[in-house]
């Protein structure tokens, strides 16, 4: 009844080929962007911007990077934490370094310099896979973090071992250091987020991501109609990196405005954007959104209704807020394996042939 394929006539390839060919997704795609950009920035306070808003941003950009490597290319990654602390120290010294230079460039340029990191430690990926390739990134998060917090240079030779985000400013607006604005914080995080998703969506329906998706699904035919594995191993690498790293950077430089490597960027990082790809689903570009929303959210929502509304010891809600999110993992995982894109697919189809038996 409200999802229907009929009378959705297309008259060229360009049409048939669009992001979005069906009119109802495409109109619900407009409708989410509008509210996104124009309603939400009108409704949110300070306590929800900080608490669920600017964290499901940053880190649903992390899991699009994550989601690049492993559900599109099929390369295990355990070192998302140390690539988000690439980007993170790479924007300090930036931003420390060139004054001068638009928190913007900042930002990409941090991007680019992980993208180098990830393709020196996806090297590996040419000789092993799986479960040895997923040991070789974390020993990557290990050393990353090892190598932040041991040398001075990175942190400019602080005595705390802290990084701190100077003020900068887009179109004379505070969007890092202590003066920015929640709105201000808010709005950056989601023009990333749209750049890159729409940017991912592309790059994932064209040659090089059917060349990522070949080389997951069985590599050696993919080889031998004429793939190359190491331009493709390495590319999904260069760009899960980007993502990562321009998420790393934000987190940082917008969100926190201070961090130290060990406690900002550890190994739990490293699961929790893992446990978004999963939850949400592998090779789903909507599966990374709806991943971080269960993660982020869920914690939050789970914190109000215990400890504001029930009154509980925020101790206590603490530890059944660990207990009842992993639950929700596995209950997750147990009903619906492919995550809860497939789950959104399942329910899509269901309504393309309501009220009809199928």
């Amino acid at each position: 009844m409200l999802y229907r394929e009929a009378g959705d006539f297309k008259t060229s390839y360009t049409s048939d080929n669009q992001t979005f060919p069906i009119r109802f997704d495409r109109y619900g795609y407009y409708f989410v962007l509008g509210v996104a950009f124009l309603v939400m920035p009108l409704i949110l306070n300070d306590y929800w911007t900080n608490a669920l808003v600017v964290p499901f941003l940053i880190y649903t950009i992390a899991a699009l990077g994550l989601n690049i490597l492993i559900g599109y290319c099929g390369q295990l990654s355990l070192g998302t934490g140390g690539f988000m602390a690439v980007g993170a120290y790479a924007s300090y010294k930036l931003m420390t370094g060139f004054p001068d230079l638009n928190i913007i460039f900042v930002i990409l340029l941090s991007g680019l310099v992980t993208a180098g990191v990830g393709v020196l430690f996806g090297l590996p990926s040419l000789r092993i896979k799986g479960f040895y390739l997923a040991v070789a990134t974390l020993a990557a998060q290990f050393f990353l973090i090892w190598l932040f917090t041991r040398t001075p240079w990175f942190f400019n030779y602080s005595p705390t071992g802290m990084i701190s985000a100077p003020t900068r400013t887009v179109f004379g607006i505070p969007v890092t250091g202590a003066s920015a604005s929640a709105l201000s914080m808010y709005m950056i995080c989601l023009v990333f987020l749209v750049a890159l998703a729409w940017l991912a969506r592309n790059l994932t329906r064209g040659t090089l991501g059917r060349q990522w998706m070949a080389i997951r699904d069985m590599d050696i035919a993919a080889e031998i109609i004429g793939v190359n594995p190491l331009w493709s191993k390495l590319t999904a690498f260069a760009v899960s990196s980007f993502y990562i790293g321009v998420a790393g950077a934000l987190l940082f430089a917008v969100y926190l405005g201070a961090a130290e490597a060990g406690e900002a960027f550890g190994i739990d990082k490293s699961f929790l954007v893992l446990f978004m790809v999963i939850i949400g689903g592998l090779g789903s570009i909507f599966g990374a959104f709806a991943g971080a929303f269960f993660l982020i959210a869920g914690p939050v929502l789970l914190k109000i209704m215990l400890v504001d509304n029930l009154g509980w010891a925020t101790d206590l809600a603490a530890h059944l807020e660990i207990m009842i999110i992993g639950a929700l993992i596995i209950v997750t995982l147990i009903m619906e394996p492919h995550g809860i894109a497939a789950l959104w697919r399942t329910i899509k189809e269901k309504l393309r042939l309501w009220p009809f038996p199928y």
